[in-house]
């Protein structure tokens, strides 16, 4: 049985934040819009917790699976988190989000137990900036990126975060290291999320001036209609994908997803924080897999698309 909400829209993807804590101090980072949880609180889910979320997911035609943080890499059981949830049968896929810092030594691991896509955060080739914005080496992304490549996962895809007058001039580079490496590019709009309106004012760039340039570019153009419609540029020699903020028409109508932030409750939506659900209290007390199953519908009727005129 596959979710719909109010407005149509089938639940086919669940984020899943494993943990809130990351090795990086990024300045652009929006946590998956989640309020930091209280430090100490005991609200970071298990492994067998996350098992159980992602399986009852499943069983309501959820097919794909994303782990995100904070950063992933950071909690030392990760390697178990995914072979949990690659064994979960009606999945097809099972992907994660990372800095990368972390991946090189446990790529290989990682893809032995079952994650098959990874999307590596690279918001620039420059050492100083990526020391000025991440408070990390990038010799140690790069690495994680090319470690990736070698043992098989398909895609690899680079996140690009535009931002005005630190890292947009090197769009170019970007396009060719991404090419060299075997991998795809994404480029990302910075989005007004966890991050003070001052530091959004002054970094934020509109994608359409590269939009234009990757259009001149492309052999073809191809919409994702079940990843909010989004565009990605197929180039004689590497494909770049286009992500625009979720507060937009076109990415809200097309939301397939449902988020479970790092202290179990579940998320409807990016952009807010009084709809959600709490399910790892419930499940701690001794709630049957019935129980929480109807809290993933009720949910699921919380998700709407973002009036951002609120």
């Amino acid at each position: 049985m596959v979710l719909r909400d109010k407005f149509g829209r089938p639940l086919l993807n669940l984020r899943v934040a494993v943990t809130s804590h990351c090795d990086l101090r990024c300045q652009f980072c929006h946590m998956e819009g989640e309020e930091k949880p209280d430090e100490g609180s005991g609200r970071e889910m298990t492994v067998a917790e996350i098992g159980r979320i992602a399986k009852i997911a499943s069983d309501f035609g959820v097919i794909k699976v994303k782990l995100t943080g904070g950063e992933p890499l950071v909690r030392k059981d990760i390697p178990e988190i995914v072979e949990r949830i690659s064994s979960i049968r009606g999945l097809s896929d099972l992907s994660m989000t990372t800095n990368g810092a972390l991946l090189a030594p446990l790529a290989q691991e990682l893809h032995g137990r079952g994650l098959r896509r990874i999307n590596i955060s690279l918001p620039t080739l420059n050492p100083e900036v990526y020391r000025k914005l991440t408070g990390g080496r990038i010799e140690d992304v790069l690495r994680g990126i090319k470690s990736a490549v070698d043992v098989g996962f398909d895609p690899v895809k680079l996140n690009m975060l535009i931002l005005k007058c630190v890292n947009d001039y090197e769009f170019p580079t970007m396009l060719r290291f991404a090419s060299e490496v075997g991998a795809i590019l994404q480029l990302i709009e910075l989005e007004p999320i966890n991050v003070d309106d001052g530091y959004y004012l002054a970094n934020h760039k509109a994608l359409e001036e590269y939009e234009g340039v990757l259009s001149q570019k492309a052999v073809r153009i191809e919409t994702r209609q079940f990843m909010q419609n989004r565009r990605i540029y197929h180039l004689p020699d590497v494909k770049v994908e286009v992500i625009h903020p979720t507060e937009n028409t076109e990415f809200c109508g097309n939301c397939t997803r449902l988020r479970v932030t790092s202290d179990g409750r579940l998320k409807p939506c990016l952009m807010r924080n009084d709809n959600l659900v709490d399910i790892l209290t419930p499940m701690r007390n001794g709630a049957s897999d019935e129980e929480i199953a109807r809290l993933f519908e009720l949910a699921n009727q919380n998700r709407e698309p973002h009036d951002n005129t609120k």
